[in-house]
Formats: C-alpha cells, sequence, structure tokens
C-alpha cells in the first residue's frame, strides 16, 4: 500500500503537478463558491469588516493559480461589490457634510472598480485568449467570442468598467470606454438574460438612461428592463426599484416618481429571498437616506403640479 502511494506521488511529482498547486487550486475553487455566505449575512457591518481580508486572500491565492477562471469571476464581483456597498455609499453619504472626504472615497472606489474590471477581463482572457486587446479594438466582435458560459465575467466586467466611469467622468480616455461597456453588457443580455434573477436588466435601467448608443426610445427600453428585473427577481429586488429611482425620477426631478419608488424599495422584505439580503439591505440603507434627504436632490413641488411618469406599476 506504501509503494503504491509512493508511485502515486512521483506520479504527480513527474507529472510537473506540485502538491502547492494542487492545494492553490483547491483553495481557489473554495473562495470562488463562498460567495453566497456574504449574500446572504443579515448585518452589512460584519461584512464590510470581514471583506477586506477576504479580498487580499483571494488575491494571494491568486498570485499562485493566476489563470483560476472561477477565482478571477468571483474577485471581480468581490471588489465590484465592496467598492459599491461599502466604499462609494460612505463617500455618499459623506458628500453632505464633507466635499474632500467624499471625493476621496469616490476616488478609492473608483480605483477598486478599476481593479475589479482588470480581474474581469482576465478572466475573460483565461478562457478567450487576447479577448481584452480584441474588446478595445473591436468591442462588438469580441464580445461575441463570449457565451454564455462567460456570463458572469461579462457582467461584472461591464458594471465594475461601468462604475468606474461614473465616478471619473473627468478622465475622458475612460469615459471613452463606453461602447466597450456596451458590448459587454448587450452580448451577458443576449447569451442569457435571465441570468442572476434579472441582474443584467437591474444594471441596464440605469446603464440604458445614460448609454450615449440607446434607441430612441431610451425611456421605453428602460421600462422593459425594469419589467424583466423585477419579473425575474421574483418581486424580492430592491435594485430595480432604486435603480429608476436615480436614474429615471432623479434627472427629471420627478419627486413623486422619485418618493414612490423609494418607498417601494424600502416596503420589500430583505428577507424574504436569502440571496439578496445583504444586497437589499445595503441598497434599502440607501433609499432610506434618499428619501430623507429628498430635499437636497429635488425641490418640493408645486401645488399644480401633477408629476410626471412615476415607477412603472405591476
Amino acid at each position: 500500500m506504501r509503494q503504491t502511494a509512493a508511485l502515486v506521488v512521483l506520479a504527480v511529482l513527474a507529472s510537473g503537478c506540485s502538491a502547492q498547486r494542487i492545494v492553490s487550486n483547491r483553495l481557489a475553487s473554495a473562495l470562488a463558491a463562498g460567495g453566497d455566505t456574504y449574500a446572504s449575512d443579515n448585518d452589512p457591518e460584519l461584512v464590510a469588516a470581514a471583506l477586506p481580508f477576504s479580498l487580499k486572500l483571494m488575491e494571494s491565492v491568486l498570485a499562485s493559480t493566476p489563470e483560476h477562471r472561477g477565482l478571477l469571476a468571483a474577485t471581480s464581483a468581490a471588489f465590484t461589490q465592496y467598492a459599491y456597498a461599502f466604499v462609494q455609499q460612505e463617500a455618499d453619504l459623506a458628500a453632505l457634510e464633507d466635499v474632500e472626504r467624499a471625493w476621496a472615497g469616490q476616488d478609492r472606489a473608483r480605483r477598486l472598480y478599476l481593479r475589479a474590471r482588470d480581474y474581469g477581463l482576465r478572466g475573460l482572457d483565461s478562457v478567450h485568449p487576447g479577448f481584452s486587446d480584441e474588446l478595445r479594438r473591436t468591442p462588438a466582435v469580441a464580445a461575441s467570442r463570449a457565451g454564455a458560459a462567460e456570463v458572469d465575467l461579462l457582467y461584472w466586467t461591464a458594471v465594475a468598467w461601468a462604475a468606474a466611469i461614473t465616478l471619473g467622468k473627468d478622465d475622458p480616455a475612460l469615459v471613452a470606454d463606453l461602447p466597450v461597456v456596451s458590448a459587454l453588457i448587450d452580448r451577458a443580455e443576449a447569451v442569457d438574460g435571465d441570468w442572476g434573477q434579472g441582474a443584467i436588466h437591474t444594471f441596464q435601467i440605469s446603464y440604458g438612461m445614460a448609454r450615449p448608443d440607446a434607441p430612441e426610445d431610451r425611456l421605453g427600453a428602460v421600462r422593459a428592463h425594469f419589467d424583466q428585473a423585477v419579473t425575474l427577481s421574483g418581486g424580492h429586488d430592491v435594485g430595480p426599484h432604486l435603480g429608476w429611482a436615480e436614474a429615471v425620477c432623479l434627472p427629471r426631478e420627478d419627486r413623486d416618481c422619485f418618493e414612490e419608488s423609494l418607498r417601494r424599495a424600502l416596503a420589500l422584505d430583505a428577507d424574504a429571498y436569502p440571496p439578496t439580503r445583504l444586497a437589499n439591505r445595503v441598497q434599502q440603507r440607501r433609499a432610506a437616506w434618499l428619501l430623507a434627504n429628498v430635499d437636497h436632490w429635488i425641490l418640493p413641488p408645486l401645488a399644480d403640479d401633477a408629476g410626471i411618469d412615476g415607477e412603472p406599476t405591476r
């Protein structure tokens, strides 16, 4: 028995696969599959304190398994979510009292989003060599190489890239990447539009109101995405309502629409669907803050102002 075991070990070593590489790959796979633990947590503060260690652990493991597709996707997702939930949100809250602290926080969030984007691109390169270089030259052609198996990488890369652009509008080179974001998210929708219980459509609510290549009926397209997002999430996701409030109602300065959408977001039971519990709690905290400070964003309506459009009814 011992001789047999020794022969197995020798065979493994002879094949060039070290024990360290085996352990690293197993750890990488475990980290890649561990996101659900955070997603279902009901304590955002606890997660905020724990995530930095997890993020650095992911990066450390990637140093020894640089092409682990699953971990690259998970790391892109984790950095994007951490930047939004615990860096950008804190910066936005500070903006009403301390502009310099808010700017510093937003700049940090932008850099984290770019790090998330780069991990997503590495993941796509690991599946389709040369993908990221081709993406910058011919976005739509490059994106067409990705299939349903890469929908998570397409989504997280697009979300992180778009978020970085939003916080880096003073960087013309970064803003010029918007067509790349469009190509990635449109491909994600084309290959698996139902992925993530409507996550792609929820993103398209906000992105659809800002993208330079939107259809003529921009609002109609965004309404369709809103309906799809709500349907696919089973009505359990705060995201579509918060997205509608901020992307549609706020730019139009439609106070009734804004407040109604935020109240709908706050009325949802964050615990009804555990996989989105943490995200719902984070977004409801933002919705409550926006609603409490509505006078900072929109002036009170005139007595004869009937409002416009409102949130889509279901």
